[in-house]
């Protein structure tokens, strides 16, 4: 079980390790000053004293303190433990034993060190879940700014002539679709009553969008039909209608094979009001066309769906 303390049984075997694997005082020190991001903690021990004295001082201060130091204890804990060839030793007198004794107290910390190690990983976690969450909430937040921006624009196209609410339309799918990061071949160009265009999103789509008084109607589906037709497999036609289609439009084309799906003013509506995203409108009317054959399901009623 993982604890959430530093218990004291672990005091020992950390100054035992602490005081052997360092014969000299400033590599001690220089350790230490590594270890901690406190810098107050190592400057203020009096290093006049006696190595396992100061090692003491700084270890049970910290102990003592764990309300306050319990991440910089922890560090200390883990870094000491790290020390895996205290070859240094080698060098000073009776080199040979002095290594032996501070690979030995290394050992016993490491024998340990096991639930100190289990609680940095689910401090890590944790802090990869926090830094996850914010990035989530920075990305939302700034996806409801653009779309109130496009709220705003898409209310002022309702207002337009048809001619300059064409070029109006233009300009807000094309920034629709790069809020979300779907990828247009070229920016979607108007062309005559209707804007013509074609994008990534989990395979390939040609797009035409109209806006016209009437309902699109099966002719100009089928004229759209044969364009995606004429491009490779797996092609499939997005087909912006924004004052809707004729029932029969709808109908033709939900039989046989779909190459199409279908969207409204009203699922445009629904996406910069934020009740759901475009990515997931235009994949759940794809799935829906692929298990029932209908190219036109609404947002709403997808919204609504259990």
């Amino acid at each position: 079980m993982t604890v959430k303390r530093i218990s004291p049984a672990v005091l020992h075997p950390l100054k035992e390790a602490l005081t052997l694997a360092f014969w000299y005082k400033p590599d001690l020190r220089a350790f230490l000053t590594s270890c901690l991001q406190t810098r107050e903690l190592v400057s203020q021990l009096d290093w006049t004293d006696y190595k396992r004295s100061v090692v003491a001082q700084l270890v049970d201060s910290l102990f003592a303190s764990q309300h306050r130091y319990f991440d910089e204890l922890l560090n200390l804990i883990l870094a000491t433990a790290d020390i895996t060839d205290p070859s240094h030793l080698k060098k000073v007198e009776n080199g040979t034993a002095k290594y032996a004794a501070a690979v030995e107290a290394l050992d016993s910390l490491r024998a340990v060190v096991d639930p100190y190690r289990r609680i940095r990983s689910e401090e890590e976690e944790a802090e990869r879940r926090r830094a996850t969450d914010k990035a989530k909430a920075e990305m939302q937040r700034a996806i409801n700014e653009k779309l109130d921006e496009l709220k705003k624009l898409f209310y002022e196209i309702h207002q337009l002539e048809p001619q300059p609410r064409g070029y109006a339309l233009e300009k807000f799918l094309n920034g629709l679709f790069a809020l979300y990061d779907i990828e247009a071949k070229a920016p979607f160009k108007k062309k005559g009553e209707q804007i013509d265009g074609a994008f990534t999103f989990e395979g390939e789509y040609l797009l035409e969008a109209k806006w016209q008084k009437k309902l699109s109607a099966v002719a100009e589906l089928d004229s759209f039909a044969s364009k995606v037709g004429r491009k490779l497999d797996n092609t499939l036609g997005l087909f912006l209608s924004m004052n809707g289609f004729q029932k029969t439009a709808i109908e033709v084309h939900s039989q046989g094979r779909a190459v199409l799906i279908l969207m409204d003013g009203a699922d445009l509506n629904a996406v910069i009001e934020g009740r759901i995203s475009l990515p997931d409108l235009i994949r759940r009317k794809k799935q829906h066309a692929a298990r029932t054959g209908n190219v036109f399901i609404s947002a709403s009623t997808l919204l609504n769906e259990h």
